[in-house]
């Protein structure tokens, strides 16, 4: 059967792709899948930068909420929920809009991945328990370690032992598929992302964390996202107001330059520079569309 038409928009955290994809929705007829590891969770929106109600009143928009802060999250449910929804917006004669950061979320639709199966909840609990440092020694004790993985990152070295090593099997790129990139300057980046932070501090950003976490305390998975984890010195006094901004600005920074490796090794998108030339945006994807 073939492959509903996609259109996909990329980028670095703060470049501006959600303000594009939302644009082409509003241009195209489309609706929107958030390929976010942190938006999937329900209640944890300032920090997220979620779409706010108006955004999403006025484009449909897929993959937002749908998990429990308490539990974890991966690219394989991911994938299990974002390729019904893109069949199914096809059909209502919409365009699909895959949107977002996660670069495993967007790659496991862009090439079908084929994940691993779940380990057991034994296995689970017991690399849980273990610190970052004590599981990328058990995963180079294993030979486990690998280039295309985020040490930094638990989740993911978990998933590395818990596979043995094996990384998931991609097919080639989907057919029908446009993807855009968003490039921006070095520069113009690190004074978006300060500026978003500054955004999220005035929209209560302090007072949504806290109440974040009361509810679901300080290890729930949820609270390791890039704006959440930061706080927790400021709640427990060891760290002021602005130590806690410097560090979600450095946070978000670094996220931006993990992000920006990964998109830049896929040599199917199309990179657009920012500010964007929104004729030239709009010139290619009617191309596409009526290709």
């Amino acid at each position: 059967m073939r492959e509903p038409k996609l259109l996909v928009v990329v980028g670095e955290t703060a470049s501006g792709k959600s303000a594009l994809a939302l644009e082409l929705a509003r241009r195209f007829n489309g609706e929107i899948i958030c390929a976010d590891s942190w938006t999937v969770y329900k209640d944890f929106n300032i920090g997220t930068a979620k779409p706010n109600r108006l955004e999403r009143a006025e484009v449909p928009h897929h993959l937002l909420d749908v998990a429990d802060p308490r539990g974890g999250f991966s690219a394989a449910i991911f994938q299990q929920l974002a390729e019904p929804a893109i069949a199914a917006i096809a059909r209502r004669g919409r365009v699909p809009i895959l949107v977002g950061g996660t670069g495993l979320y967007i790659d496991s639709v862009l090439y079908h991945y084929s994940f691993m199966k779940e380990p057991s909840p034994e296995l689970r609990a017991e690399l849980n328990a273990m610190s970052l440092d004590e599981l990328i020694a058990r995963a180079e004790k294993q030979g486990f370690l690998s280039r295309d993985i985020d040490l930094g990152n638990k989740r993911r070295v978990i998933r590395l032992i818990e596979t043995e090593g094996k990384l998931p099997e991609r097919k080639p790129l989907r057919p029908n598929t446009l993807i855009i990139g968003l490039r921006s300057p070095r520069e113009d980046l690190d004074v978006r992302i300060e500026r978003r932070v500054d955004a999220m501090l005035e929209a209560g950003l302090e007072r949504e964390v806290g109440k974040l976490a009361e509810e679901y305390g300080w290890d729930s998975e949820a609270m390791k996202g890039v704006g959440y984890a930061q706080w927790r010195g400021y709640f427990e006094s060891s760290d002021s107001l602005s130590e806690t901004r410097a560090k979600i600005i450095k946070a978000t920074r670094d996220l931006a330059k993990r992000q920006r490796t990964w998109f830049k090794r896929n040599k199917s998108i199309q990179w657009i520079s920012t500010p964007v030339e929104w004729s030239d945006v709009v010139e290619l994807v009617t191309t596409f569309l009526n290709d």
